[in-house]
């Protein structure tokens, strides 16, 4: 098999990796197409040894660390409300990689292993570090937009899990923006089709041309998350969901989020 033949299998998947480290599908695709371009470079860059779907995720992640700017952890702040829900900046990086790769990528403790270059247990306790330190740090509050109410109930009992608090459970568009009109909600979860026919897609774009939240959308419809009407940054979940992968994206948003405020503060002040 050629190695375009044993790599094309995972590149998707790596963007989506990509882009919950880099925050954006564009900055994401960047450092996938760097990895690709190192490949036809050197073929033998790729660890022939490992299961190509390994040695690919391997070989982004050496070049995404050789970024200074990826290698950065921020101190927790504690100056404000808001900053201080916000503080999945500073998890370290190790735990955070090994956490989105396993919650998210589905990556067993083994495949972590191999992917870092460290033993299974020490793969373990990174997962477990990550898991420790996201729900020491951030909590914030949350609109959820879902019409199915066994759906709302597991949404709301994950995000309380990681200890935020779920302000209202929205069923239509009108619902969703009066609640978020009267809460200001730190994060919101909606669901693309509302039984009602209304739009949750709809509900969150004009909710967000009155205010910053960041979204993740958790829907069985998601080629609707692909029309260019979602908004950025907005991130996806697919039902039926994990309940992993559901606290992963959780936290992925609200770093991003909280990046996202620390570079306007300081584009404000500079």
């Amino acid at each position: 098999m050629s190695i375009s033949d044993a790599v094309a299998p995972h590149i998707s998947f790596l963007r989506r990796f990509a882009r919950a480290l880099s925050g954006t599908q564009v900055g994401g695709d960047a450092y996938v197409a760097a990895t690709l371009e190192a490949i036809l470079a050197d073929p033998d860059c790729l660890d022939a040894e490992l299961d190509p779907k390994i040695a690919l995720y391997k070989l982004f992640l050496r070049g995404w660390r050789n970024v200074p700017a990826n290698n950065q952890v921020d101190d927790p702040t504690f100056g404000d409300e808001a900053s201080a829900n916000r503080n999945l900046a500073a998890i370290s990086i190790e735990p955070r990689i090994a956490f989105l790769l396993n919650a998210v990528e589905s990556f067993s403790p083994r495949e972590i292993a191999q992917t870092l270059d460290c033993s299974e247990a020490e793969a373990v306790d990174l997962i477990d570090r990550a898991g420790r330190e996201i729900s020491e740090q951030i909590r914030t509050t949350v609109l959820i937009i879902e019409d199915e109410p066994l759906i709302a109930l597991d949404v709301q009992t994950l995000v309380e899990q990681l200890g935020h608090d779920v302000t209202t459970i929205a069923r239509t568009h009108t619902e969703a923006v009066r609640a978020a009109l009267k809460h200001r909600p730190g994060l919101i979860l909606a669901d693309i089709q509302l039984a009602d026919g209304s739009s949750g897609l709809d509900a969150v774009n004009e909710i967000l041309g009155l205010q910053e939240v960041p979204v993740i959308f958790i829907t069985a419809f998601p080629e609707r998350f692909l029309t260019g009407q979602a908004p950025e940054p907005a991130f996806l979940i697919a039902k039926p969901f994990s309940a992993d992968s559901v606290k992963a994206v959780v936290s992925q948003a609200l770093f991003f989020d909280r990046k996202s405020q620390r570079t306007m503060a300081k584009a404000a002040t500079g």
